[in-house]
């Protein structure tokens, strides 16, 4: 959105591969309409957007515009991640992303269970 970018500290997480990616879209025509995944509604905006297009990606994102480069935006990417803290869902959501949406394999019962560590993280 031309709100910034998705954030790339996760496991097999890129700022490289974000700007890569980002910028093979823009070779798209500007009047492509792209669709989002999610919106984080900020207290500036009264409704949640789901849609925009090449354009005003190239000209309002905050995060990854005309004129910036790929090490100004993966610097800038990596020392915003940096401060974020552990979102609350991460750890069962990344079993199900980097399997690209495929639930784990189901055990002897026939469920697939999501797995977390009780004394890893902080």
């Amino acid at each position: 959105m031309p709100y910034g970018t998705a954030r790339c500290d996760f496991p097999k997480g890129s700022a490289e591969t974000l700007f890569d990616s980002v910028q093979s879209l823009y070779q798209l025509p500007e009047d492509t309409r792209v669709f989002l995944c999610h919106d984080y509604l900020p207290e500036t905006r009264e409704s949640y957007v789901c849609e925009t297009d090449i354009q005003a990606q190239k000209t309002q994102n905050i995060h990854i515009h005309e004129g910036i480069s790929k090490a100004e935006f993966a610097q800038m990417r990596n020392q915003r991640d940096s401060g974020l803290s552990m979102p609350k869902l991460i750890l069962s959501s990344i079993q199900i992303n980097m399997k690209a949406g495929q639930f784990p394999t189901p055990e002897q019962n026939g469920v697939s269970y999501l797995k977390l560590p009780l004394n890893y993280f902080k």
